[in-house]
């Protein structure tokens, strides 16, 4: 499996990025996996769904499925964080890419995702994971680099991007284990 960070300030376009790349790797024959940080108290339940029941009731885990989804939800009695890659271990063994959205301080590789009218400081100036730089705004960076600058408006050349270096992005979770 290859994976790849998406990291970069709120409103930046990470996930607008994402979402445009999944059509245009699935178009390639390539199963896309997705892994989002959420910063705040998230679900995906609703109340009073059977479901959301059992957990209300204290169940450790909830699955349910169809014959066309699987959801996992699972409570965690004390709070704690959880790495990307105990996020990657629990997906399923047949995907070709993972694309992680935030996690923008992990020991992934990754794109940075900027733009000028963020007014955000850029990241890869002080980031050895980050390996290219999507933006809108070329001309603006910051800081002069070597990095690949890839446009952050054309999903297809980024994932041409992404396919061409794939071998760089190969993951196996025993060296982060």
């Amino acid at each position: 499996m290859k994976v790849v960070g998406f990291a970069g300030f709120s409103g930046s376009g990470k996930t607008t990025l994402v979402e445009r790349l999944i059509p245009v790797l699935k178009l390639k024959g390539l199963r896309v996996s997705v892994v989002k940080h959420a910063h705040h108290r998230f679900d995906i339940d609703h109340v009073g769904k059977d479901t959301h029941r059992h957990r209300e009731a204290g169940a450790f885990e909830v699955v349910v499925a169809s014959d066309t989804r699987l959801a996992l939800m699972r409570e965690f009695e004390q709070p704690g964080q959880l790495t990307v890659h105990h996020l990657i271990a629990e997906l399923y063994e047949g995907v070709d890419w993972v694309l992680v959205e935030g996690y923008k301080e992990s020991d992934l590789l990754k794109i940075e995702v900027w733009r000028a009218q963020s007014n955000k400081p850029a990241r890869y100036s002080d980031d050895d994971f980050i390996v290219a730089v999507a933006t809108d705004s070329p001309e603006q960076l910051p800081t002069a680099t070597q990095l690949p600058v890839l446009d952050l408006n054309n999903a297809d050349a980024v994932a041409d991007w992404l396919t061409t270096h794939a071998d760089r992005f190969d993951y196996r979770l025993e060296n982060f284990a």
